[in-house]
């Protein structure tokens, strides 16, 4: 693989053009995308002008840039994750008609949590999440099942780090985090009222795949008296999500 002057190779550049599109954006210009790649505009232009060639990014007659049909069709041919929101859909879809808010499925992606899916009502309450967006561990309920369900060593890392305070309600300390992370293994779900958002709620339980957790279902709704009793749905929901993925290939899922 040819390599720059300085030792990196030309597909990792190519890699940090890609990965400087974030969550919503669609069209980018060449200078934001060198500036937020860290590439000279010069070699930017250049690469992406091969990318474009390969259907990877195309181009608006302004000359912005966006992800390329090839590229999404690439990783949706080959994704681990096709599996899973093939699953989850219609228990998502039966969560979403209840709650009429969010319904969500995301996975742990490193030290946050990546969303695969979400379901949302017009008039629903904020949601900071979106499809391919992400979110802290500690301050989001699929985030925090997850880390519930992570390796201990992996735990302590996250536990022991820097955590952001998004509202007063975000749990922060070592000792709350330890106690809700438990409090999670023990009921199967939990509710976090404004850890994100004062005036917004989420409640998430974890899907399972062979005894492996291998993501979380989550709703936010509007913060009330009233909002935990959606917990009970949610748990089913990620229940029958299991139920499928462990399913036989017939399909056929037990009762």
């Amino acid at each position: 693989m040819a390599r720059t002057q300085n030792g990196e190779s030309v597909l990792t550049r190519a890699v940090r053009l890609i990965e400087a599109f974030e969550p919503g954006e669609e069209w980018l210009s060449v200078s934001v995308l060198a500036r937020r790649s860290g590439l000279h505009v010069a070699t930017a232009s250049r690469l992406i002008s091969e990318l474009t060639t390969h259907g990877w990014l195309e181009r608006n007659s302004d000359r912005s840039v966006r992800l390329g049909l090839r590229l999404w069709e690439a990783a949706a041919r080959a994704s681990s994750t096709l599996s899973l929101r093939e699953a989850a859909m219609p228990p998502l879809e039966a969560l979403q008609a209840q709650v009429r808010q969010h319904t969500q499925l995301g996975v742990l992606d490193g030290e946050e949590v990546l969303f695969l899916e979400r379901l949302s009502a017009p008039d629903a309450v904020v949601n900071f999440t979106r499809i391919a967006g992400r979110l802290s561990l500690h301050a989001s309920s699929s985030g925090l099942v997850l880390l519930a369900h992570a390796p201990p060593a992996f735990q302590e890392s996250v536990i022991s780090s820097h955590r952001e305070r998004f509202t007063t309600d975000t749990p922060v300390q070592e000792s709350h985090l330890r106690e809700i992370l438990a409090n999670i293994r023990r009921r199967g779900s939990v509710y976090c009222p404004g850890y994100l958002h004062p005036e917004a709620a989420g409640i998430a339980a974890p899907v399972f795949q062979d005894d492996t957790v291998r993501a979380a279902v989550s709703v936010v709704l509007p913060r009330s008296e009233r909002a935990q009793q959606w917990e009970p749905a949610v748990r089913m929901a990620a229940s029958l999500i299991s139920r499928r993925l462990s399913a036989p290939p017939n399909g056929v899922i037990n009762q």
